[in-house]
């Protein structure tokens, strides 16, 4: 799909690879560019959006009310939506022992923000027969993540429902790609050991690139650093080898566990 003369909503917008992309999608000529992002980040949300003459939301995408409001903002300015990137995330560290409070948030923002984006939107874009929904995962959904249990299954998580999304209607007009980076500089990036940063640190800009290709290409796996296929290859061929070898790559960047 070619985003020129698309109505586009961007979530987690205000910074980040949302914010990157979200300005390329202007660049390329979409009508209508919408970002969203927490009360939070108002105001460089709003910067963004007068940078690209965009409409700005702020939006709490783990609740099912602020997305159905922020598509009825989209609607209300723009008309119908053509392309909803489910961007939004976080980090929290920890292993199983991490609180509930903890698992439910990124289970809200990593998994249900996608749920509820597809429950407003799917409807229409199958009565129009057309429509994109992309979102974004990680390397972590693929592979694992070392320091963050929360963050590693619910990122799985939300390969398996783009995999559900595409099976249940790419052969119906709407186009699903998952987006799973490694090391991107974000808010989210911070400083001290790091397995996702084994391969480089990728900028936002280089991403939203990667992005507008695969767009128009209409390609369903996203990824940021090619070397991220060879792992999961090696996952997917000997998946006993392959915890092994993660085992000791998490040794080697945190550290050997004591006995």
């Amino acid at each position: 799909m070619q985003v020129k003369g698309k109505v586009c909503v961007v979530t987690g917008g205000a910074s980040g690879i949302g914010e990157a992309v979200a300005r390329a999608y202007a660049a390329s000529g979409a009508r209508g560019v919408v970002v969203a992002d927490l009360k939070t980040s108002r105001e460089r949300l709003a910067a963004v959006a007068g940078d690209i003459d965009g409409l700005a939301v702020t939006a709490d995408v783990g609740l099912e009310e602020d997305v159905k409001a922020l598509i009825a903002a989209a609607e209300a300015k723009y008309g119908p939506v053509d392309v909803f990137f489910s961007n939004a995330g976080l980090s929290r560290k920890g292993q199983e022992t991490a609180s509930d409070a903890d698992w439910d948030v990124s289970w809200r923002v990593h998994v249900m923000s996608h749920v509820f984006a597809a429950r407003a939107l799917v409807p229409g874009m199958l009565a129009r027969g057309s429509g994109y929904l992309l979102n974004t995962a990680s390397a972590a959904g693929l592979l694992a993540s070392l320091n963050s249990m929360p963050y590693g299954v619910t990122k799985s998580a939300a390969v398996a429902l783009a995999e559900h999304l595409a099976i249940q209607y790419g052969d119906r007009g709407i186009r699903v790609s998952v987006l799973c980076p490694q090391s991107v500089q974000t808010g989210m990036t911070t400083p001290g050991p790091s397995a996702a940063r084994v391969d480089g640190v990728m900028q936002p800009p280089e991403v939203a690139r990667i992005v507008l290709e695969a767009m128009d290409e209409e390609r369903f796996l996203i990824l940021s650093h090619q070397q991220v296929d060879e792992y999961f290859k090696r996952k997917a061929a000997n998946r006993d080898r392959w915890l092994s070898g993660m085992r000791r790559l998490r040794d080697k960047i945190y550290g050997a566990r004591s006995a």
